[in-house]
C-alpha cells in the first residue's frame, strides 16, 4: 500500500493545525492513506479538544505575547508549540486502520520510537501514548476521528521551551508556575538534552519514513497537495480560527461551587485517568444531574460522543452504585473508545463535583 507523504515544511501556526485537520476532510474510503509533516514556523498554544480554554490557559499572557490560541479535533492537553517541533499526522481511511484507539498507538508510534533510537536518543513507547526516554518523556501522541479518516498525531521533540510553556498554563499561584518550570525540566526531554549533535530535519524525516515503511508495511511516497486538498486545508484554516469554535465551551458559565437554592447547586471536580485529566462541571438539582459538562485532557471517540454521554446523564441519580452502572451502560450504548479511560473514572469525577464542600 502506497502512503502519500506531504511535507509542508515550516508553516504559520494556525495552517500547521488546519493542514492535517483539511486533509484528513478529503479522506474517503477509497482513498490511499497520507503522512502530513509540518514545523510551526510561529509560536502558538494548542489545546485538546474537550478541554475549556478559560480553564486551562493564562489567556492574559498569550495576549501579551501574541500567541494565538487553537483548538485541535485530537485530545490531550494544552501545551506550548513551536519549530523546534516537527509533526508527523497519519491520515488512514477508517476501514485501514486498527478499530480502537489503544492498538493504534503501539503500531504508529513504533516508528517514531525506531527513529529516535536510530539517532542515538534511547526512547521506548510507554503506553498508553507517551515516549519515554529513561523516564522522561519526550513525545506525546493523539488519535482523533476527522471526517471519515482516522488520524494519528505526534512529533519529534528537536527542543521545548519549559519555560513559556509553564508561563502558558493557568495556574493558581506564581509559587505553583515556579513549580510547573521545574517539574517540566526534570520529567521532559528532547533531542537537545540527549544529543551531542542535532541531526537535520530532513534526516530525521527521511530515518523516519523508512520506519513507517517497515512496520506499517506501505510504501512511502513523497507528493504534492491536490487542489482540493489545498482547498481543505484553506477551509479549515477558517474553521479552527472561529472563536465559536475556539471557546466552544465554558463561555459565560456561573462560578464553580456556587449554592444556587437549598436543593440547587453548581460545582466542579477533577479526577486523573490513567488516560487523562477528567473535569467534571456539575448542576445538581433534588440529588440528580440537572446538567453535566465534562472535559479534559484524555481522548474520546467520536469526537462528540462526551457531549452525548454528559447529555445522556441528565437526571441520574448521584449514587455511587446507580451512577456507576447508568454511566457503563451509556458508553456502551454510545460505542465510545475513551482508552485508558473506565467508566468509574467518570463516576469518580462526578460524584467528587456533587461531594463539593459549598
Amino acid at each position: 500500500m502506497r502512503l502519500r507523504v506531504l511535507d509542508f515544511g515550516y508553516v504559520p501556526a494556525l495552517r500547521s493545525q488546519a493542514i492535517y485537520h483539511g486533509v484528513a476532510h478529503t479522506i474517503t474510503e477509497d482513498s490511499e492513506p497520507v503522512l502530513t509533516l509540518v514545523n510551526p514556523d510561529t509560536p502558538y498554544v494548542c489545546v485538546g479538544v474537550h478541554q475549556e480554554v478559560a480553564a486551562e490557559v493564562d489567556e492574559d499572557f498569550c495576549r501579551s505575547e501574541g500567541l494565538p490560541v487553537i483548538r485541535r479535533h485530537v485530545g490531550g492537553g494544552a501545551v506550548y508549540l513551536d519549530r523546534n517541533q516537527m509533526f508527523f499526522h497519519f491520515l488512514f481511511p477508517r476501514t485501514k486502520a486498527p478499530q480502537y484507539a489503544v492498538n493504534l498507538y503501539p503500531r504508529f508510534i513504533d516508528p517514531a520510537v525506531r527513529t529516535y533510537r536510530e539517532i542515538g536518543v534511547q526512547a521506548e513507547y510507554r503506553p498508553v501514548n507517551d515516549i519515554h526516554v529513561a523516564g522522561r518523556k519526550i513525545g506525546g501522541t493523539g488519535a482523533a476521528s476527522i471526517g471519515d479518516a482516522t488520524a494519528m498525531v505526534g512529533s519529534f521533540m528537536f527542543d521545548f521551551d519549559t519555560s513559556t510553556m509553564s508561563k502558558c498554563l493557568k495556574v493558581p499561584s506564581e509559587k505553583f508556575r515556579d513549580k510547573l518550570k521545574s517539574t517540566l525540566d526534570d520529567y521532559m526531554t528532547t533531542m537537545t538534552r540527549e544529543m551531542e549533535e542535532l541531526p537535520s530535519r530532513e534526516a530525521v524525516r527521511d530515518i523516519f519514513l523508512r520506519h513507517c515503511a517497515e512496520v506499517l508495511d506501505v510504501e512511502p511516497v513523497l507528493d504534492q497537495p491536490t487542489e482540493a486538498e489545498l482547498q481543505a486545508i484553506a477551509d479549515q484554516e477558517i474553521a479552527l480560527s472561529d472563536p465559536q469554535w475556539t471557546y466552544r465551551k465554558g463561555k459565560g458559565r456561573a462560578k464553580m461551587g456556587v449554592k444556587i437554592s437549598e436543593s440547587t447547586h453548581l460545582n466542579e471536580a477533577m479526577h486523573k485517568a490513567k488516560g487523562g485529566l477528567i473535569r467534571a462541571s456539575l448542576l445538581v438539582r433534588d440529588g440528580k444531574i440537572d446538567d453535566l459538562m465534562i472535559s479534559g485532557d484524555f481522548t474520546c471517540l467520536p469526537e462528540d460522543g462526551i457531549d452525548k454521554l454528559a447529555k445522556n446523564l441528565r437526571g441520574a441519580e448521584l449514587g455511587q452504585e446507580a451512577l456507576s452502572e447508568r454511566v457503563s451502560r451509556e458508553i456502551k450504548n454510545l460505542k465510545l473508545d475513551i482508552p485508558a479511560v473506565e467508566p468509574s473514572d467518570f463516576t469518580i469525577a462526578i460524584m467528587s463535583a456533587a461531594a463539593t464542600e459549598r
